[in-house]
């Protein structure tokens, strides 16, 4: 089976990191979509680059994600705390957030990262009736934003 490549968007953030960390996160993303290829990505530029997988169309769903940082990219699980972790695998110690941290390009294919996707994938949420085609959505700081229900001091009369 042929991974769908990469958004040119996703690319593009990415370009601010070193050669070693772009190939560390895209070595990730291809490692989750090798085990979920049916997976959507929400991706958003915040203080970092977060890119969230799930199978619904919601990214408050997503049952794994990436974020991007100087020296590593760690591999999230939102329900992390949740999983079986036989190989001692996962850092963090919130209420349900953990991470694998990848530093090295041989990282993804640490023995029990795969067990941690799959079990992650297991425990995923998942549309009711037929799952849509998987998509890619990218939030940059640049992306226009809707407007707020919250009105604006101009709108206020304050300014």
């Amino acid at each position: 089976m042929r991974l769908r490549p990469p958004d040119p968007e996703y690319l593009k953030l990415l370009m601010r990191h070193s050669e070693a960390i772009q190939k560390l996160a895209l070595s990730t993303r291809k490692v989750i979509l090798e085990e979920a290829p049916a997976a959507s990505e929400f991706i958003y530029e915040v203080y970092t680059i977060a890119d969230h997988f799930t199978f619904t169309e919601r990214p408050s769903d997503a049952f794994v994600f990436t974020t991007t940082h100087a020296n590593w990219v760690n591999l999230g699980f939102n329900f992390g705390a949740y999983l079986p972790d036989p190989n001692g695998l996962l850092r963090g110690d919130g209420k349900l957030i953990r991470h694998v941290r990848i530093a090295q390009p041989a990282d993804p294919e640490t023995a029990g990262v795969r067990e941690l996707l799959r079990a992650a994938i297991a425990q995923a949420e998942r549309p009711e009736g037929k799952a849509g085609k998987p998509h890619v959505v990218v939030r940059t700081s640049q992306s226009p934003r809707k407007n707020s229900a919250r009105p604006s001091r101009a709108n206020k009369g304050i300014l």
